[in-house]
């Protein structure tokens, strides 16, 4: 295992003034004995006006491996792999679900369904028993559009503008909503092949691939056995510098960023990396009930060529940060040597 540091970064605070200044473009300060509203709509379940527990973060892995809980089907095994598209709101089964905008239901079907606002956006409300009918307008914190199935614990929600699916935690979107956790990186390693084995950080040499493990936790406490198992962070970020004068010589690269939207789901292998699996993950017919699920990063897809680097110490800086713009890094110090012969022979 590499030697790693963690690094303090003033990024959080400058991502979130960032943020809210956006919000307040998009939302005009209101007259004087008015309340600011930095955001667009409100929860799906009651209370509307009150930030519920999220389990499941946009972007989420969903893995549902084919093959038995063995260490073959983490790596290799088929089954069906896409990025979780919504978020997963925890609330009681039976707790009644309601627009979180008004408009015209669209899609119905036997566990959710989908109201079209007829401005652009569309969003869907899955794991919910409808009691609204096909074409019938729906009015946001009045209509009640169904109720959380029986095993469930949570509604899902996706946002859908023009086409596109969106991050609801995004700012100026779902609220009112804060996050005051920080994302922390795991354990970074390096491979010759994203499914070999890792190699000693002292002595890499040609084309590697780096991948990372990195986690966030919800920020209001997850009642049940839901609690204390880890979401993704929005971003994932890295770059390499000089160990001694701390230099950078690759500049900040984007591995991860579901900040607004989704990768597209034919390119999961290529965003996570194999030994990625969500909480609670389906082998076959096992369930892992109440284990926490991995998210490893692939943040050199293809693999990176030491070769454009000198011989030398550098250190792999890999940031993770949330929607709110909660940052920490880990700095992981590694050795290229791709003169002919080992050093110190």
């Amino acid at each position: 295992m590499a030697t790693k540091t963690h690094i303090s970064t003033g990024a959080a605070a400058a991502l979130v003034l960032a943020a809210s200044i956006l919000v307040l473009q998009a939302h005009p300060t209101p007259a004087a004995g008015s309340t600011a509203r930095t955001f667009s709509y409100g929860w799906p379940v009651k209370p509307f006006d009150q930030p519920h527990p999220v389990r499941g973060s946009f972007g989420d892995p969903r893995t549902v491996f084919a093959g038995p809980p063995t260490e073959r089907t983490l790596l290799s095994g088929a089954g069906s792999f896409q990025f979780h598209f919504g978020i997963d709101v925890s609330a009681p089964d039976g707790t009644s679900v309601y627009p979180v905008a008004s408009g015209t239901v669209r899609g119905l079907h036997k566990d959710w369904l989908s109201v079209d606002c007829g401005d652009g956006r569309v969003f869907q409300y899955w794991h919910v028993d409808p009691v609204v009918a096909a074409g019938s307008h729906v009015e946001a914190d009045r209509t009640v559009l169904g109720r959380i199935v029986k095993e469930a614990g949570h509604v899902h929600l996706t946002e859908i503008d023009d086409g596109v699916t969106v991050n609801p935690l995004a700012p100026g979107h779902l609220g009112p909503y804060e996050d005051h956790t920080t994302p922390q990186v795991g354990e970074v390693s390096f491979r010759r092949s994203v499914g070999s084995a890792d190699l000693m950080p002292e002595f890499l040499r040609g084309s590697v691939e780096i991948v990372a493990s990195a986690q966030d936790m919800p920020s209001v406490h997850v009642p049940g056995e839901w609690h204390d198992l880890p979401v993704t962070p929005a971003l994932v970020e890295w770059r390499i510098a000089q160990a001694t004068t701390h230099r950078v010589v690759v500049p900040e690269h984007v591995a991860y960023d579901v900040r607004h939207t989704l990768p597209a789901n034919n390119s999961f292998w290529t965003v996570y990396a194999r030994g990625t699996h969500q909480n609670m993950c389906v082998f076959g017919k096992h369930y892992s009930y109440m284990q926490p699920g991995e998210y490893l990063f692939r943040l050199t897809p293809g693999g990176f060529d030491t070769k454009t680097l000198q011989d030398g110490v550098y250190e792999l800086v890999v940031t993770a940060t949330d929607i709110r713009g909660n940052s920490s890094s880990v700095a992981v110090r590694f050795s290229v040597h791709n003169k002919p012969g080992v050093v110190g022979a």
